[in-house]
């Protein structure tokens, strides 16, 4: 193989030893032995497993990053949900290395490591700003799609932990918090609501922001007698 695509097919195979279990556990040995390479030529191509390791974070942040971008087409909700089942996808096929990205694993605390993770919650955010139809957030705006960001993140590391919820129904009250953070910002700032409504002209009836409507209005109807 040339230089390039060994150094890439070591990146995968690094991958795919991290989706099934944390980098810290993972041996150059290892890595090796599945490339079907000797130890001392993967040293050839990365001077040492924290190279190999940021390389591989550095494909699966573009990979990640991708998750979000979604057609400028459709309602809203419709489409937030398109990017969390895809968001999710990754997770799940990527469960210890998706922690190891979001936490840091073995380079944690590197400059490189905090870019890549940086660089994937600037594009999710540079991608639902695009999916309001917003150039000039508010800070209230910025405030809640960074923090709904957050969330997502927060929430999916939870979940590898167990899985208790079933992973469509997280998806889907993912895209209802986002709904709740984006109403409760707006009532108290005049311009991110008219921004809002905007964004969220040609929601159907059946989508994801009506379904929340129908839930919020049945926990605040009184039981029946």
């Amino acid at each position: 193989m040339g230089v390039e695509e060994r150094r890439q097919q070591l990146i995968g195979v690094a991958l795919e030893l991290f989706s099934r279990r944390s980098p810290d556990e993972v041996s150059i040995d290892e890595i090796a032995s599945a490339a079907g390479i000797s130890r001392p030529l993967v040293y050839h191509y990365f001077p040492g497993k924290l190279s190999l390791y940021e390389a591989a974070l550095q494909r699966a942040s573009d990979d990640l990053a991708g998750r979000f971008v979604e057609p400028a087409e459709g309602p809203l909700g419709a489409r937030l949900l398109r990017v969390m089942r895809r968001f999710f996808d990754f997770v799940d096929d990527h469960g210890p290395g998706f922690a190891a990205l979001m936490r840091g694993g073995p380079a944690v605390g590197s400059s490189t490591t905090n870019a890549l993770i940086d660089a994937v919650r600037q594009a999710a955010y540079v991608q639902i700003l695009s999916h309001l139809n917003v150039e000039r957030p508010t800070a209230r705006l910025e405030l809640m799609i960074r923090s709904w960001i957050s969330l997502v993140e927060s929430t999916a590391l939870l979940w590898l932990d167990g899985r208790r919820i079933p992973r469509g129904e997280l998806e889907l009250q993912l895209v209802h918090d986002f709904a709740a953070l984006a109403a409760v910002s707006a009532a108290h700032d005049e311009e991110m609501s008219e921004q809002l409504r905007q964004g969220l002209k040609g929601e159907s009836g059946d989508g994801p922001f009506s379904d929340l409507v129908v839930r919020l209005v049945a926990l605040a109807s009184p039981p029946d007698a």
